[in-house]
């Protein structure tokens, strides 16, 4: 029963990518289900998105200023978010991404 409840703990939550501005970019392990395109999940006061790793919103909306800086960091960060989104479909825990500056 340990092992199931530890299995559950560590992939059923979020994990935080990056933080900057305000902004909040997580991705979900095994989060092929709704959009099989990579992806994060993206926070910012009480906006939330979807957004694909290329910037193609697939879901949700987040203030145009916000929108700019996430697009940046999205291009900036790509081989890594591509790295990371290829160990979460395989559950295999991802490192953090530096935040835009």
């Amino acid at each position: 029963m340990a092992n199931v409840n530890l299995f559950f703990a560590i992939f059923t939550v979020m994990p935080e990518l990056s933080r900057f501005f305000s902004i909040i970019v997580k991705m979900l392990y095994d989060d092929t289900k709704q959009h099989n395109k990579p992806h994060v999940h993206v926070y910012y006061n009480e906006y939330e998105a979807t957004v694909a790793i290329d910037g193609e919103f697939l879901g949700g909306d987040i203030p145009v200023k916000q929108k700019k800086l996430l697009l940046a960091w999205l291009a900036i960060h790509e081989e890594e978010l591509y790295a990371a989104w290829n160990k979460a479909v395989q559950k295999i825990p991802f490192d953090k991404i530096e935040p835009l500056r």
